[in-house]
């Protein structure tokens, strides 16, 4: 499984779970602090005097307990997400899709080689792409509305 962490400039954060591991809330937590610590390396102003917005999806383990927890004791915001919306989450409609069609065909010898890969196509990204997947965000929870919560499709 693939966990991304990315804002307007580019990825942030990511961590390739290995194949026998299931996440769990205390996993995600886990994480989160490893995203933290990433932010305070890269993003130090977002930690210090912005604070942090974190939008992800309400999966069981995003509102569990220990995860809530977690996200109150690093003291960031979490932006509200309808049930059953996953049309609204930017890795997934934006940074997912693009991923997909970037390993459509690609096989992979190991894990080494699948971590080189995600660099590479992480890399390869502009500040522009990453931008414009947050910026469309406004104009996707516009069309659930219109929808009456309806998925979006293509």
């Amino acid at each position: 499984m693939l966990c991304v962490w990315w804002n307007f400039k580019g990825i942030l954060h990511y961590e390739l779970l290995p194949s026998n591991q299931t996440i769990t809330s205390a996993v995600y937590s886990a994480q989160l602090e490893r995203l933290a610590q990433a932010l305070r390396e890269k993003e130090p102003a977002l930690i210090n005097r912005k604070g942090v917005i974190l939008h992800h999806d309400n999966a069981r383990l995003h509102t569990a307990r220990i995860t809530a927890e977690k996200l109150r004791q690093l003291e960031w915001e979490v932006l509200p997400q309808p049930a059953y919306s996953p049309d609204i989450a930017p890795s997934d409609y934006h940074l997912f899709r693009s991923l997909q069609n970037f390993l459509l065909g690609k096989k992979f010898n190991n894990e080494e080689c699948l971590k080189n890969a995600l660099t590479e196509f992480f890399a390869s990204k502009s500040q522009k792409f990453y931008n414009r997947g947050i910026k469309m965000l406004p104009e996707c929870w516009a069309q659930v509305v219109e929808n009456n919560g309806n998925y979006i499709v293509d």
